[in-house]
């Protein structure tokens, strides 16, 4: 199984500061934004067609979530995933309510046939996606995670992305050396559903992780997206010890996220092992 150093990946990313551009659901721009920040990035939200290419070649890595995607958005899209494939940025796809209408779908799987470097998303949007479920219920999932786990790997196998799949506990898959690797992290509160954002605003922390990690190899990614998950999972524990409810969970998740440091990162609960029965 691959070595998943968190402590390293926390002070990479500190060190780094990477620049995250954020083609993405426009309900959550600000507060994925804070979320960059909070972590050690910083955040570009620039998602015009006339200069989302160039502005990709200048980032560090890119964030493609179609949430609320414009027409000008999904251009940009198209533009700066050639960009960042061509430059060999990091980037994540986040297929935000795939089998919800027909032309988003469409344009979500495009994107996935770009390979793009990890994939981020709820149990019934990661079973879509892999072609083995119809989605969820808008942003919603309506499957478990350890259910579409065989669905992860096939989609992990079949596109070259480290796949994440977020719930209760969240699941990191990965097609390394012939084998399905995966990576439960325990964490989080029953609060995180409630605020807009969270589940965006992990992929742009994916992204930020992936484009402080120096090595290319899939297991450093997946070591890199382990970490932004734990970062959060740790980071949204901590916040629901303080918070009343869901407005001030959202002010003491970005306080701890910012205040959390690389041997508390370190002590995240995970477990590792081997998907069973991967679909084909």
């Amino acid at each position: 199984m691959v070595d998943i150093d968190l402590h390293s990946a926390h002070r990479r990313l500190g060190a780094t500061n990477p620049l995250i551009q954020c083609i993405t659901n426009t309900v959550v721009q600000q507060f994925s934004a804070n979320v960059l920040l909070a972590v050690g990035a910083a955040p570009a939200m620039l998602d015009h067609e006339a200069d989302a290419a160039q502005f990709t070649q200048i980032s560090s890595g890119l964030l493609v979530n179609f949430g609320t995607a414009t027409s000008h958005q999904f251009l940009a899209a198209d533009a700066a995933i050639e960009a960042a494939t061509t430059h060999s940025k990091p980037w994540v796809l986040d297929p935000v309510s795939i089998g919800a209408a027909d032309y988003r779908t469409t344009r979500i799987r495009r994107a996935a046939a770009a390979r793009p470097t990890a994939i981020r998303g709820n149990a019934s949007e990661i079973a879509a996606l892999a072609g083995f479920g119809l989605g969820g219920r808008g942003v919603d999932s309506t499957d478990e995670v350890d259910a579409v786990l065989p669905a992860a790997a096939h989609l992990a196998a079949t596109t070259g992305a480290i796949v994440a799949v977020s719930g209760p506990v969240d699941a990191i898959v990965a097609h390394i050396d012939g084998a399905d690797q995966v990576v439960r992290i325990h964490g989080g509160h029953a609060l995180m559903p409630l605020v807009i954002g969270t589940g965006c605003s992990l992929g742009a922390v994916t992204a930020a992780y992936l484009a402080s990690t120096a090595e290319a190899t899939a297991s450093a990614r997946l070591s890199a997206v382990v970490a932004a998950h734990a970062h959060f999972a740790v980071a949204g524990a901590r916040a629901g010890q303080s918070a009343k409810g869901p407005g001030s969970y959202s002010l003491e998740f970005l306080d701890a996220l910012h205040a959390l440091t690389a041997d508390e990162l370190a002590q995240a609960r995970l477990e590792t092992g081997t998907v069973e029965g991967a679909a084909s």
